[in-house]
């Protein structure tokens, strides 16, 4: 906030002088006043060196940028299989950008100096270069094309899983809705059981369909663990607008679109605990505690409640503005270890919806009770959890 206060004053400093020196050029009385609103020589000359302060403002903000802010994990803590694969096609592209930008940026400003307008100099006009028009023509054509290949194939990688990988998987359901995620497991069987948004009622928010045998272990949940070194196929549905589901750590993203099922899968290759060790994010974690205990004194001092210290964790984010509390749409991911995954499957197996909708069933039924004994003519109320009298196999 410091650093743009600074900038603000500076720019505001700069708008100042030069208000001034236009007024102390109207006050002037004859001499070499130029008031014919046209630049000469001594304009262009200024507006060249202009152009060089220009240069360097933009590589020395680049230069600060990167010593300032490139040693937190950026683009070196990927916790998923194929993440180095998309680090390093984002690296070879900033560097492609970085090189090509110090290049352009320089001889741009360097030619708008040199070629400044001067007293009597004409330019020189010509029709067309063939030779250069085709220089810088394949050369992006190349370039562009290369990392267009690179990503697709790349892409092609990352998204194809074949019959093996799908044998060996674990797939999980990604539900989106206004303004949360949750989380669907298959169970025992190692089988979703349908869905439909027409199901949805009651405790059955994911619209599961009861009567399909496949549906009768699986669970929710509204924090999401997947096991180390396991392949995690997404099955993802949304039951309002489009939502975008995207684990960066991970480097996944996928679309969350109403009346479709979208799929995404990765292997973590990282735990919680383990990304939770290396230096680099116990630096991170400990300059953003930093951070918050300096705002919590400040909380503190005005009766207000103390910020809690930072833990790191993965989450699973919205990457579609999809309402008025998008920003605040996110689920924690636990990576266990294969293990630790397992008790955790043994401790939450036995909740599933199925039990859930018949003990909703069974205490809206016994609520119903006093009701009817008091007032034998009052209509019998109809069940809400409609799902609930499917048979339960």
């Amino acid at each position: 906030m410091t650093t743009l206060l600074v900038l603000i004053v500076v720019v505001l400093l700069a708008v100042a002088l030069w208000q001034l020196t236009k007024i102390f050029d109207l006050t002037q009385v004859g001499g070499n006043v130029n008031d014919t609103q046209v630049a000469n020589d001594n304009d262009n000359k200024v507006n060249g060196y202009l152009m060089f302060g220009f240069l360097g403002f933009i590589y020395l903000t680049t230069i600060f940028c990167l010593w300032n802010y490139s040693k937190f994990p950026l683009i070196g803590d990927s916790a998923s299989a194929h993440g180095p694969e998309i680090d390093n096609l984002m690296v070879i592209t900033l560097v492609l950008i970085f090189f090509v930008q110090t290049i352009t940026q320089a001889l741009l400003h360097y030619f708008a100096f040199k070629y400044r307008g001067k007293q009597g100099q004409k330019a020189l006009y010509f029709a067309d270069n063939n030779r250069l028009e085709f220089i810088w023509s394949v050369i992006p054509a190349v370039v562009l094309a290369g990392l267009i290949l690179y990503g697709l194939y790349a892409w092609t990688n990352i998204m194809f899983v074949d019959d093996k990988d799908k044998e060996d998987a674990i797939v999980i359901e990604l539900y989106a809705q206004q303004f949360k995620w949750e989380a669907r497991y298959s169970g025992a069987d190692d089988v979703l059981g349908k869905a439909n948004v027409r199901y949805i009622e009651g405790v059955n928010n994911l619209g599961v369909d009861l009567s399909d045998p496949n549906a009768q272990d699986d669970f929710t949940s509204t924090e999401l663990h997947i096991p180390k070194g396991k392949r995690i196929i997404f099955k993802m549905r949304s039951q309002d607008v489009l939502h975008s589901a995207y684990m960066p750590h991970f480097r996944a993203q996928m679309n969350c679109v109403p009346g479709m099922v979208t799929n995404f899968s990765f292997i973590p290759t990282v735990t919680t605990a383990e990304m939770r060790e290396k230096p680099a994010m116990i630096e991170k974690v400990a300059e953003i505690n930093a951070i918050r205990a300096k705002k919590s004194q400040a909380l503190v001092a005005s009766g207000q409640t103390a910020l809690d210290p930072y833990t790191f964790d993965y989450l699973l984010l919205c990457n579609k503005i999809c309402g008025a509390s998008h920003y605040n749409m996110q689920m924690k991911v636990v990576v266990d270890t294969p293990e630790e995954y397992q008790a955790w499957l043994k401790e939450n197996a036995p909740k599933t919806i199925a039990q859930a909708v018949k003990t909703a069933a069974a205490e809206a039924k016994a609520a119903e009770k006093p009701a009817t004994t008091k007032d034998t003519t009052s209509a019998k109320s109809t069940d809400t959890t409609v799902v609930a009298q499917a048979e339960m196999k």
